[in-house]
């Protein structure tokens, strides 16, 4: 009899687990899904949990920044163990939200709250930034690349100063002297206005042009394409190169699908830890895209030089700036010896 009711407990135990899924609910910044960027990277890092854990998802996409607060709040209504969160300007709402539901975990993307059930994932944007800094400067036929950012805000900073750390890089390394044109939509999804400032920079020399985030990528993108041959964008956040395939020499990705995934497995496992997550080259949580469609285009010795400067980064031979005042005291290396 006692094997029975020990068999029974064990069933019964087994169905409630069945029953009781982790339920991971998405809050979307103001681009919302189909940005092919930063909320569609998010989105895919669920749908791999949802497939790999058993995990149930949901997303509820947020029309204005307005919106976050409810949003966040109606998440936690609808019965979410995780919330996430998406891009920095997020940070007042998960600040005021988080603190009032203590056993709500919230998984934050590109910033952090003071709060011990938030998980904030920081990218160190400067290491990726610095790779594709130093790649545009060996890979620009005119002596001018250019930036074209969405807004000017942390995240976007560093990968802006990392961008020119790599340029003054290689500017040592070869005796060179790229300059590189900078410009700031003032929003992330400013499609026309993107295109625009792209196209006056690559009217005024830069054959490269580094995407800074949103869906203003888009319009990036298609200056690129409308200038034709010898004329490039550098897209970010996820591998965008198939969007223009030719026209985006590379990627700068910032892997939250992995370090999403990451965050809610260590929840299932209860290893679920709040404060801050950095995330950086090392782990390959950033990385360049494999050039699917432009690596022909690139000379062997150039991934030789990214290589080499990748591993210093990591192994802190080269401490990158992460702000406009740090990058004015940077001290680029003047040989790839360590």
């Amino acid at each position: 009899m006692f094997g029975l009711v020990v068999i029974l407990i064990l069933v019964f135990a087994g169905i409630g687990l069945a029953i009781d899924k982790v339920k991971v609910i998405m809050v979307t910044d103001t681009a919302g899904l189909g940005d092919k960027s930063f909320n569609d990277s998010v989105w895919a890092g669920i749908e791999k949990a949802k497939k790999d854990l058993g995990i149930e998802a949901k997303v509820i996409e947020s029309r204005e920044m307005a919106d976050y607060v409810p949003n966040l709040t109606g998440a936690i209504k609808d019965g979410a163990n995780i919330v996430i969160g998406v891009g920095y300007l997020m940070i007042d709402a998960l600040a005021e939200v988080a603190p009032k539901y203590p056993d709500t975990k919230f998984i934050f993307i590109d910033a952090a709250v003071d709060s011990p059930n938030v998980a904030g994932c920081i990218f160190n944007e400067q290491e990726i930034g610095f790779l594709s800094g130093a790649f545009m400067g060996m890979m620009t036929k005119t002596g001018t690349v250019g930036w074209v950012g969405g807004m000017f805000i942390p995240p976007v900073e560093r990968f802006e100063v990392g961008v020119r750390a790599g340029l003054l890089t290689v500017n040592a390394l070869c005796n060179t002297d790229v300059e590189i044109k900078i410009g700031y939509v003032g929003s992330f999804e400013d499609v026309p206005k993107a295109k625009s400032m792209t196209l006056t920079q690559m009217g005024q020399g830069a054959d490269i042009v580094f995407a800074g985030g949103g869906t203003n990528t888009l319009g990036i993108f298609e200056a690129a394409k409308e200038k034709g041959e010898g004329f490039y964008a550098i897209g970010v956040d996820q591998d965008q190169d198939y969007i223009q395939p030719g026209s985006i020499l590379t990627s700068a990705m910032k892997r939250v699908d992995v370090a999403v995934y990451k965050l809610i497995e260590d929840y299932i496992k209860e290893e679920f830890k709040g404060g801050i997550h950095s995330m950086g080259l090392e782990g390959d949580f950033l990385s360049l895209s494999p050039m699917n469609y432009t690596k022909h285009l690139v000379p062997y010795h150039v991934f030789g030089v990214l290589e080499a400067l990748r591993e210093a980064v990591v192994k802190g031979k080269i401490k990158l700036p992460t702000s406009q005042d740090e990058l004015k005291e940077f001290k680029a290396p003047v040989s790839l010896v360590f």
